[in-house]
């Protein structure tokens, strides 16, 4: 009886949030019939959507249950099936130096990108995700590293909304410097990787300048999202730390490991494993995929439906400004490893 209770209780907000997820989805199709591009995908419009809807209309509290719901549980199990998508048999195409290489421009591209979010004058937790969004692989690394820092939906929504913009100017402006210096299609496809934000924007960047830079800024591409494992892991930890010293604090006593570490963590990492010893089919990657875009989409919506638009543009120049400065310093750190390891 409490199991039918909660789900009529879920229902009315995790209903408006398929709705959304519908109508982005509708968005995103009628922009690709209008222009023949997909610039913003389906995830994006659904926070656009979600937060104009509560901006405009307002929340009733009969919706609050089903969002916060669909924002947290369904962006959770996303984040576990996330790691059905990463393998690390990526490692041995690429070879170690130019593992190497990818992983300390990650690290310091972190590093240089939350440091100026916080000169800049953003707050610790959005600070970060916009680091890890511009350093790993945009939307998913913000979508994923947010639980996990427990970040603000109004943090997650304008990282996320500001980083496809400067996503979109990378991939518009990378093939025409490429074709405009003659840049060797080989290096090209390097320096596409290291800087560009999701998969899909890297076969966009790529693919006018030669199929030899669209396969190697996918593999490079891929190395970068490995690096989201080892992130979470890290920043996982550090939370968990942070939470045991508070709970020490309060009433005396340590965190379980379960507490420590979230549950969407260790699944993620265990869907790595499965991927990476080759026991999950490869007909079942399709529906995976899928699913965690469904998922990741619906708790979009789920979060967008939490935010009021002026929170967002109440940051927007600051993070429009780290996110850009960011990128600039991780364009930098790819030339410069291209030219001085000749890779």
């Amino acid at each position: 009886m409490r199991i039918w209770q909660y789900i009529q209780s879920v229902l009315p907000g995790f209903l408006l949030c398929v709705l959304i997820t519908i109508l982005a989805y509708g968005a995103e199709w009628l922009e690709v019939q209008l222009t023949g591009h997909c610039f913003m995908d389906a995830l994006v419009f659904s926070i656009i959507l979600g937060t104009a809807v509560h901006s405009i209309l307002g929340m009733n509290p009969m919706f609050r249950k089903g969002v916060n719901f669909s924002a947290k549980y369904l962006l959770e199990l996303a984040i576990v099936l996330l790691g059905a998508s990463v393998s690390l048999t990526i490692i041995q195409t690429l070879g170690p130096l130019l593992l190497l290489v990818v992983i300390i421009i990650v690290a310091l591209a972190i590093t240089a990108s939350y440091t100026i979010g916080r000169l800049l004058g953003l707050p610790e937790k959005q600070a970060m995700l916009v680091a890890c969004g511009n350093s790993i692989c945009g939307n998913s690394a913000i979508v994923a590293i947010a639980p996990v820092i427990d970040a603000d939906s109004e943090d997650i929504a304008s990282a996320i909304a500001f980083s496809a913009t400067l996503g979109i100017i990378v991939v518009l402006a990378l093939p025409a410097f490429a074709n405009s210096f003659a840049i060797d299609p080989h290096r090209f496809g390097i320096f596409a990787g290291m800087t560009v934000y999701a998969v899909p924007q890297v076969l966009a960047a790529t693919a006018p300048v030669s199929t030899i830079s669209v396969h190697f800024g996918t593999l490079v591409k891929l190395m970068r999202v490995l690096m989201l494992g080892p992130v979470i892991l890290i920043l996982g930890v550090r939370a968990g730390r942070k939470a045991e010293i508070e709970a020490e604090k309060s009433t005396g006593k340590s965190l379980r490991l379960n507490q420590l570490v979230p549950w969407f963590i260790i699944g993620f990492f265990l869907m790595i494993a499965l991927q990476s010893l080759g026991a999950i089919p490869e007909v079942a990657m399709p529906p995976i995929k899928n699913a965690t875009t469904l998922l990741t989409i619906l708790s979009m919506a789920g979060l967008g439906l939490m935010v009021d638009v002026k929170s967002v543009f109440a940051s927007s120049g600051r993070v429009l400004a780290t996110g850009t400065l960011s990128i600039l310093f991780l364009g930098a750190l790819g030339a410069s490893a291209i030219a001085l390891l000749s890779l």
